[in-house]
């Protein structure tokens, strides 16, 4: 190489040196820039449960002065109230009996507001309640029995509060596919927004899970059936 080509060589050298730098330099920054594309969507996934078993609770009381006829009385009608809920179906097998809750006041009189003054009122001394839980796996028709027996029981005398509440599978059983559901519609609605904005969706960046529950309301007309649902938050990358 003459000495009058050198100066040309080394021109030639240093711009293909910075030309390959920019290159490399306009990669890293679209990378970079590429790792903050990022779209934020959620997916919600729901599937009916179905109740496996259903427990109707009963419960009444008594309150007097008198503690053991309160006891005699509670009692009797535990035990009236038992042998006609045999009579109707039901086995020993399926009824749990409380103990009574007895309760003392101590004392026959407490201060009331009554008509702009207070006044001190005779009030009875001890109180018994008592309850009973009947439980039940056929959920389909069991609000309609605790109706009826509710019916029954006024109709005997023997008036009661009664209410049921169902016993539904354990959420983790149905835990696996509504998180692949939900991720699943994630997803359509993360390539949704990559088709609107002439991107591709890309890999998961962060994922969350929402805890699983129970939606619904009791007062639906199966209250057995009721919504298990979970919305999963997922974080695409766009190219």
């Amino acid at each position: 190489m003459s000495y009058n080509s050198r100066p040309r060589f080394i021109g030639i050298s240093l711009i293909l040196g910075l030309s390959l730098l920019g290159f490399f330099i306009f990669k890293g920054l679209k990378t970079f820039s590429d790792k903050d594309r990022v779209v934020k969507v959620k997916g919600l996934a729901e599937m009916n449960i179905t109740a496996i078993s259903a427990q109707t609770y009963l419960s009444f009381s008594f309150s007097g002065d008198n503690l053991q006829k309160i006891i005699r009385d509670t009692e009797t009608k535990k035990l009236r109230i038992i042998n006609y809920l045999k009579e109707t179906g039901f086995e020993d097998k399926n009824i749990n009996i409380g103990s009574p809750e007895i309760s003392d006041k101590e004392k026959y009189y407490e201060d009331q507001w009554i008509n702009g003054k207070t006044v001190s009122v005779k009030i009875k001394r001890y109180s018994s309640g008592l309850s009973l839980t009947i439980q039940s796996e056929d959920v389909k028709t069991v609000e309609q029995k605790a109706k009826q027996l509710k019916f029954d029981l006024i109709k005997k005398g023997l008036t009661s509060s009664i209410y049921t509440d169902y016993i539904f599978p354990e959420l983790n059983s149905v835990k696996p596919k509504l998180i692949a559901e939900s991720t699943k519609n994630a997803r359509i609605a993360g390539e949704q927004f990559a088709n609107d904005s002439e991107a591709t969706l890309g890999k998961i960046k962060t994922a969350s899970q929402g805890q699983i529950s129970i939606a619904g309301s009791y007062d639906s007309p199966d209250p057995y059936i009721q919504k298990a649902r979970v919305v999963s938050t997922i974080v695409f990358f766009l190219d």
